[in-house]
């Protein structure tokens, strides 16, 4: 694991904010100790480091080591008949410690908060030159939300672009084996008494954590790999660009922009969801449905980092290929196509023109299932 020292280093080599994030594949893995553990070792240092948020869970190991490091208090917000703590971006930012500890990346702010998101607040927090510590759980990355349904059987809600991920100069994970966490379960470190029954028989199963830790481990390699690659990169190298092309069918499309952004993100690269406008789908002639499913999908493809294009073309292979050569395109990503479906669009044939078309130009297309 980077050390604290490690990290001194980032903050002493720029004015700008270095971001840092303790990853791991559930929640009691160790993760908001950790960061607590690396502020003692940087006030040590003599770097002035704050809590910006921190959330304990009412754990004691956790909430003893919160003794020493200096607190930026939270704000209060009445919402829904209650009073709500939350951190205090405009505090932080007044207050401007070199170092400041965000726990919880992933959480929603209340309602009538500046930013809906904790990431967005972490984001100005980096903006004003402050160094940020922050740590989240593998099942809030947006485009593993369909894979962490499968595994666990839960919809996660509180959910961050992968962008975030990206942005960070450091990803530590925090690993522990399926025994190890299931340990501390039992012994009550996690959750208190009552909770654990229902934990074990649903989220903490052995099965969905080995695999949870398995995304999790192969996450923090990627970064790692992406952070290598960035730094030996030649000016021969020519960049990959991705262009996902989706339909009006929400579904398909949604599973198109996640695995696209998966694919972006493994290889560090800028990339175009690409909606082909055909005459029979003007604003005049298309279902409302299908025009709310479009605008839901151009929004989570840019929360996740695309570019989103609209394109108005009658034959659509025509209007990806011109998209791909105007814009260098080096990678397509379309869906499976389903015969009936296609061939009752727009002509089954479509896509082995588009496929031969791309070929002739050495352009790789990848069929999402």
């Amino acid at each position: 694991m980077p050390s604290a020292e490690h990290f001194l280093e980032l903050i002493q080599k720029s004015r700008k904010g270095k971001f840092k994030i303790y990853i791991g594949m559930s929640a009691g893995v160790g993760k908001t100790f950790r960061m607590l553990q690396e502020a003692h070792s940087l006030l040590r240092n003599g770097i002035d480091v704050k809590i910006g948020y921190i959330e304990t869970h009412d754990r004691e190991e956790t909430a003893a080591l919160v003794e020493g490091i200096p607190e930026i208090a939270r704000k209060s917000v009445f919402y829904k008949g209650k009073n709500v703590e939350e951190m205090d971006l405009q505090a932080i930012i007044n207050e401007h410690p070199e170092v400041v500890l965000v726990d919880e990346l992933a959480h929603s702010n209340v309602e009538g908060s500046k930013n809906k998101k904790r990431w967005q607040d972490v984001l100005e927090i980096l903006d004003n030159g402050i160094n940020v510590i922050s740590a989240m759980n593998i099942q809030h990355i947006e485009s593993l939300n369909e894979e962490v349904k499968k595994i666990t059987g839960i919809e996660v809600s509180e959910r961050l672009p992968d962008k975030i991920l990206a942005l960070a100069d450091e990803v530590v994970n925090i690993d522990l084996t399926a025994d190890e966490l299931l340990a501390r379960l039992k012994e009550g470190k996690i959750y208190k008494k009552e909770k654990i029954q229902t934990a074990l028989n649903n989220f903490f199963q052995s099965g969905h954590i080995l695999q949870l830790r398995e995304l999790s481990l192969k996450e923090v390699a990627t970064h790692v790999e992406r952070k290598v690659e960035a730094e030996i990169k030649t000016e021969t190298f020519k960049p990959i660009k991705f262009l996902a092309c989706i339909s009006s069918n929400e579904k398909i499309a949604k599973n198109i922009i996640r695995k696209t952004a998966r694919l972006a993100s493994y290889y560090n690269s800028p990339w175009t969801v690409l909606y082909i406008q055909r005459p029979s789908e003007n604003p005049e002639k298309i279902a409302l449905d299908k025009q709310r499913y479009l605008i839901n999908n151009f929004n989570l493809a840019q929360e996740l980092g695309a570019k989103v294009a609209r394109t108005k073309e009658s034959s659509v292979h025509k209007g990806i290929l011109e998209y791909v050569i105007q814009h260098n395109i080096t990678t397509v990503c379309i869906g499976k196509p389903h015969a009936a479906f296609w061939h009752r669009m727009f002509g089954y044939s479509w896509i082995y023109t588009l496929m031969n078309r791309l070929n002739e130009r050495q352009i790789d297309i990848i069929i999402l299932s």
